[in-house]
Parts: C-alpha cells; sequence; structure tokens
C-alpha cells in the first residue's frame, strides 16, 4: 500500500514514542518531552496511538511463524527438502500432521499471537488510563477501546482455530500465568468480544479506516467465528454466519474486482474486496517476502531482484491438478521452463541434481519426485498468486488481505448449502465467484460437499483458510500426496514447551 492512509501507516515511525508509555503511569515524562495530556489532543494521535497494535501484523507475511503453518499443515502449500537446503524437518513435519512442542514454528506462532494481544492490552491499559486521570472522555477514548478489543479478538479467533485450548489474558497489568481454557469457552470469549464491541467500530469504509478494525472487518471476524461453530464448540450457528455475512453484503461497500489478479497486484491498495487487509510497504510496513520464500534461486534474473530467493515454498501436485487451463486462477502458480527478464533466455541452474530429467534448465514441474529424500531443486509450482515487482528488494509493496468479499460471498454460500443442500441462492453466490475466473462463464449446475470445498480452494489459495476449510468438511486426516493420515487430535497445533515449562497449569493438546 502506498497511497491510502498514509499516516496510518507512518505511525510505524511512532512506534518508539508509545513503547515510552509505563504500565501505570502516564504521567512519566516522554523522550520527546511530552505528556499524555500534550500528546492525545487530536484523532491523529489516537489514530498514531493505535497504529502500535496493528504493527505486529506486519509479521503475518513472512515465513517461520503463523501463516507458515496454517499453509504448510494444509494441503496446498509445502516445503520439501531440496539437498542441504530446506534441511529443517519440522516443514516436513507441518506438512505431516506431525509437530513438535519444542518445534521453532510453533513458538514463533505461539508468541506472534500473545505479542499481538499483549499490544491489545497495552493500548487498551492506557485508553482506559485516559479516561480515568481525566485526560479525555469516554465517549472520544471508548471507540478505540473497542477497535482494540476487536484486534485482539481476531488474534484470539487464530488461537482459537490453531491452538484451540489457551489462556486467556486481557488484563496487562494481570501477574498470574493463566492456565489453558475450553476450547468452547475461548469461541464464548471472542464471541462476546465481538457482540459488545461492534456497535461502537467505526461503519466508515474509506482511506481513514483501510488497514483496520471497523465494523465490517468485526462482522467479517464474526462471520468466519460463526462458519467453523460446529468445529469449535459442537454447535453449527448457520444462521448467525449468514447474518453476519449480510450487514457486508447489504452495505454496498464491498463488490468483486472485475478480473480476480487485480486483487494481488503490487498496487492492490483498497481493492473493493478488502474488508481488512495488512497494508505492506517496502520502505515503511515491511515483511511481506513471499517472492524470497517460493522462487528459484534463479529468478532473480527473471524479476530484476535485488536479492536471491531461497527456493522454497511450493504447491503440490493434487492441489494443482484442481485448476483447469481455462481459470484465471491457475496463474496463481508458476509452472514451466523459466527465463530471465528478456523472456528469451533460459535460466540455468549449475547447481541441478545429475539425475533431474530436466537438466540445468529451470523448469517449475507440479510434481515434486523426492519429497522426503530431497526434491529437486526446481520441483514444484511456485507460488505466483501476488504479483513480483521488477526491481524489488527484500519487501513486497502487495497490501495481503485478512478478510475479502470473495470469502464472504462463499461463507454465506456455504451457511446456506449446509442447511439446505438444494438452496438455489448458494448456487448463484458461489457461481458469481467462479464465473469472475472464466471467460466464457462455467457455472456449476449444483453445490455438492466437494465441488464447495474445492471451490474454496481455487479462490482462497494461499490466504489462510485452507487448512480450517479441510477441516470443518471433515477431510482434514484424510491422506494426501505426502501426508500418510492424521488422528482428528492433530487438527489443532501443539502448545509450545517452553510455554508448557513457563506456565505448568497449561495443559498440552491431546496427541502431544
Amino acid at each position: 500500500m502506498q497511497n491510502i492512509n498514509k499516516h496510518f501507516k507512518s505511525t510505524l515511525a511512532l512506534f518508539g514514542l508509545l513503547a515510552t508509555f509505563g504500565c501505570t503511569d502516564l504521567e512519566e515524562t516522554l523522550y520527546d518531552k511530552k505528556t499524555p495530556e500534550d500528546f492525545f489532543k487530536t484523532e491523529k494521535d489516537y489514530v498514531s496511538a493505535v497504529g502500535v497494535a496493528y504493527a505486529n501484523l506486519y509479521g503475518l507475511g513472512n515465513h517461520g511463524g503463523f501463516f507458515s503453518l496454517q499453509e504448510i499443515s494444509s494441503d496446498e502449500v509445502a516445503i520439501p527438502l531440496r539437498g542441504t537446503d530446506w534441511g529443517d524437518q519440522q516443514w516436513i513435519d507441518a506438512h505431516r500432521h506431525d509437530m513438535k512442542p519444542d518445534q521453532n514454528g510453533v513458538g514463533y506462532a505461539w508468541n506472534w499471537l500473545y505479542g499481538g494481544i499483549f499490544q491489545c492490552n497495552k493500548l487498551i491499559h492506557q485508553l482506559e488510563h485516559l479516561v480515568t486521570n481525566g485526560v479525555a472522555t469516554a465517549a472520544v477514548v471508548n471507540p478505540y477501546i473497542a477497535e482494540m478489543r476487536a484486534l485482539r479478538a481476531l488474534y484470539y479467533y487464530w488461537l482459537l482455530d490453531t491452538f484451540g485450548n489457551v489462556p486467556i489474558v486481557t488484563d496487562y497489568l494481570a501477574e498470574d500465568n493463566p492456565g489453558t481454557i475450553q476450547r468452547a469457552d475461548v469461541f464464548a470469549f471472542v464471541e462476546q468480544e465481538l457482540n459488545e464491541v461492534l456497535p461502537l467500530l467505526n461503519k466508515t469504509v474509506d482511506a481513514t479506516t483501510y488497514g483496520r478494525m471497523h465494523y465490517y472487518a468485526g462482522q467479517a471476524l464474526q462471520a468466519k467465528l460463526y462458519l467453523n461453530a460446529g468445529v469449535y464448540t459442537g454447535t453449527p450457528r448457520w444462521a448467525d454466519c449468514r447474518a453476519a455475512c449480510d450487514e457486508i453484503i447489504n452495505s454496498g461497500y464491498f463488490a468483486l474486482k472485475d478480473k480476480y489478479r487485480d486483487n494481488f497486484i503490487t498496487d492492490n491498495q483498497g481493492s473493493a474486496e478488502f474488508i481488512f487487509a495488512v497494508p505492506f510497504d517496502e520502505t515503511f510496513a515491511q515483511g511481506f517476502n513471499l517472492h524470497q520464500m517460493t522462487l528459484h534461486y534463479s529468478a532473480q534474473a527473471t524479476y530484476n531482484l535485488q536479492q536471491q530467493p531461497w527456493n522454497g515454498y511450493c504447491s503440490l501436485q493434487e492441489f494443482y491438478n484442481l485448476h483447469d487451463d481455462a481459470d484465471e486462477r491457475k496463474k496463481n502458480f508458476i509452472t514451466g521452463p523459466q527465463f530471465a527478464a528478456d523472456g528469451t533466455t533460459p535460466l540455468l541452474d549449475p547447481l541441478a541434481e545429475p539425475n533431474d530429467p530436466d537438466g540445468p534448465q529451470v523448469n517449475h514441474t507440479p510434481e515434486i519426485e523426492f519429497f522426503l529424500s530431497g526434491a529437486f531443486r526446481q520441483a514444484g509450482a511456485r507460488i505466483g498468486k501476488y504479483e513480483f515487482k521488477n526491481g524489488s528488494g527484500q519487501n513486497l509493496n502487495n497490501d495481503m488481505p485478512v478478510f475479502r468479499y470473495a470469502d464472504i460471498l462463499l461463507t454465506k454460500a456455504e451457511a446456506l448449502w449446509r442447511e439446505d443442500n438444494n438452496s438455489a441462492q448458494a448456487l448463484d453466490l458461489v457461481n458469481q465467484v467462479r464465473n469472475r475466473a472464466y471467460e466464457p462463464d462455467q457455472p456449476f449446475n449444483t453445490l455438492s460437499a466437494q465441488n464447495l470445498l474445492t471451490e474454496r480452494g481455487r479462490e482462497m489459495f494461499y490466504e489462510g483458510t485452507r487448512r480450517q476449510d479441510l477441516i470443518r468438511f471433515g477431510v482434514y486426516g484424510n491422506p494426501t500426496e505426502f501426508m500418510p493420515g492424521s488422528e482428528p487430535c492433530k487438527e489443532l497445533w501443539p502448545i509450545p514447551r517452553v510455554q508448557m515449562n513457563f506456565t505448568p497449569n497449561i495443559i498440552q493438546n491431546p496427541c502431544y
């Protein structure tokens, strides 16, 4: 994001300013000699303050933690061993649903999620003290507190979805270390938080609320919460899911882009499909490294990249084959012979394996021959969903959607279909999304569990939804190309061992 809400993005530069606020004493002197009485005077000051809590989200787009585990534990993405590269067993284990409590990715995911909660709790505490100390009125402060509670609810939703049974921490000054509570109780907490804060959230959808938890972002979170309620609590909430979707659909603020790929170009800021997005910037809001994570080393010459890519992430042949050639979304994958920026000079890999049938010319094949014992360096369809700007450095400018309008249409369709497998409205909603990817249209005639799940997979590839979709449709543990099958308890991740050691009253999830 380069042009929308520059002030909000510039709040990252104020991180140091806000970090100097004490936990209990808002009267202390800041490094620039401003007190809260001086600082909290304008709306710009409050936006700067809450911007600190959003800064944590910039960890969503890089390798090694929460988003990586979401994708790699599904059937759409993997990191195979490649000779001496990517030899970290944890990514093989993640794909095979065999994560370990002492693996770094699990720890990073847990710490990132609770780090976001910590920042929200801190801002809520500080904002509440403004009212207590007479610096500001509740009428001014409460909408910002509601926004921070909504953002905190998002982190707890992610924890609920992945770790399941987790501690709830809302007091920034709490000295005790709470134990885990049941997944259904975490669900109830997130639901209650959203019900309480939604009426206070901003209903404006423009540059001032882009990248922030406004009313419709809260409704999207609520829709996804209710979509998966049957998994989380054992009780489906399809009607509540539909109602949340309708708030977004009927608002008139959001619409499908004419072209699917326009959502993922470099200058995708403010897309009409983005209900909530992380506004990355190569200079001011860094962290989106997909080109580094997925491209072959030699692809530096294709995009004139400033650094050599890492040759890691790729898709799987079974998932790739869900797409036909007429589907625009098949361009989410980079396959076939690769060339330099001139389009004619073949990319060569002088370290290509002697037994690679393609030889030294880089040719990305959807099939991965030796996943466990060392895949060919060029094997696997690479993730090309986002535009990789020519001359990019380590970080991309593309904004990354968290909640997208197409997902809301598919979410409502699924809720309708679950209630009535012959729902004409559900079929129409799915075909609205599907037909956008085809010219001419190729609508479904009927909906089934298989084609609904498959269509969600094609539309939502690499947006962090596939794992929970597979779980909701009851097929997550089914054997796939390189995953031999897993027990239902492996739907949840292990709580990190270091956290178990630090907080003895935390109970480990089953299977671990």
